[in-house]
């Protein structure tokens, strides 16, 4: 097999356990809990409504766990912090670690596994085999821990945007004499399209108000599950209106002007980087093509000048 073969196959091999990865995970997303939150805003039966589980969404569910299931930390701090990661970017379900782990797993042992096959049947050269499958699974082994961290990444940057329009509307509804658990079930209402991990997890600090829990603590919980501070601080402004008496609108409208000013900052900052980051681009394609141009006439000159003069000898 050519070289181009090798590098075609293992371009596929990586690029099949990418997909499974992020589909796999897509999947395990829709959990219980989102289904019944959606039951609940909805206010209809999805019972009907939810199509029938596909057969990658019954591995997801059973073999995954299973796969995964013996890999859980048995030490409590590491466990507490696996679990803690997998909540700030969004997979709250009981068996999201088990199937964190599982996938994890598969991405070591399945990439490894089919390098070693192809060696031996001997599609492949087998030191190209092991190399590229030993490569593809160091990659399982750290990829899903980047991807975990992107997530939070981006569940965080989506929360900040949304933040400010959230307040806005929060403090519209009360000024127009809803309650402050009505005003966020308004949110989640009029935000379900625009910012819809917003708007879930809204609906379930008004299901936690609903149960008895105040609006502070609630979004305290929320601050908590996503490690987000601006919405910790939110839960102070709320948790001290409360207490000291102070006009919650006056609080929630100073703290969403608060909030679109970073907005803005931000977007200062990343526009100030954009300069900075552009530049190696520039560089690395640019430049070469620029060079090349401006300096190939002269070197082609110098290069027949050489060729063509004859250099005289000296003799002894």
């Amino acid at each position: 097999m050519t070289i181009d073969g090798e590098i075609t196959l293992i371009v596929f091999s990586l690029t099949s356990s990418a997909f499974l990865l992020v589909y796999t995970l897509v999947v395990a997303r829709r959990t219980r809990l989102d289904r019944r939150l959606e039951e609940i805003g909805s206010g209809r039966d999805l019972s009907d409504s939810i199509p029938q589980a596909t057969s990658m969404a019954q591995f997801t569910q059973s073999t995954l766990p299973r796969m995964g299931a013996p890999l859980i930390p048995t030490e409590e701090e590491e466990r507490t912090l696996l679990q803690a990661r997998l909540i700030h970017a969004g997979y709250y379900g009981r068996q999201a670690m088990a199937i964190f782990l599982g996938v994890k797993l598969l991405l070591i042992v399945g990439p490894t596994f089919i390098g070693l096959a192809l060696g031996v049947l001997g599609i492949l050269p087998m030191r190209y085999a092991v190399l590229g499958g030993t490569c593809l699974g160091i990659g399982g082994m750290i990829g899903p821990s980047f991807w975990l961290d992107s997530q939070k990444k981006k569940r965080q940057t989506n929360f900040r945007r949304a933040l400010p329009d959230a307040l806005d509307v929060l403090v519209i509804s009360m000024e127009g004499g809803l309650s402050l658990p009505g005003g966020l079930r308004k949110i989640a209402t009029e935000l379900r399209t625009a910012h819809p991990a917003l708007a879930a997890e809204l609906n379930l600090v008004q299901r936690e108000v609903q149960l008895g829990r105040s609006p502070g603590e609630a979004l305290m919980q929320l601050g908590t599950r996503t490690d987000l501070e601006e919405i910790r601080n939110l839960a102070s402004v709320i948790t001290q209106a409360e207490r000291y008496g102070a006009s919650l609108v006056k609080s929630l409208r100073v703290h969403a002007e608060t909030l679109r000013l970073k907005r803005y900052q931000r977007a200062e900052e990343m526009a100030q980087k954009a300069a900075i980051k552009i530049m190696f681009p520039t560089l690395l394609f640019i430049f070469p093509t620029v060079f090349v141009v401006v300096l190939a006439p002269a070197v082609l000159r110098f290069m027949n000048f050489f060729t063509q003069t004859k250099i005289p000898t000296i003799k002894f």
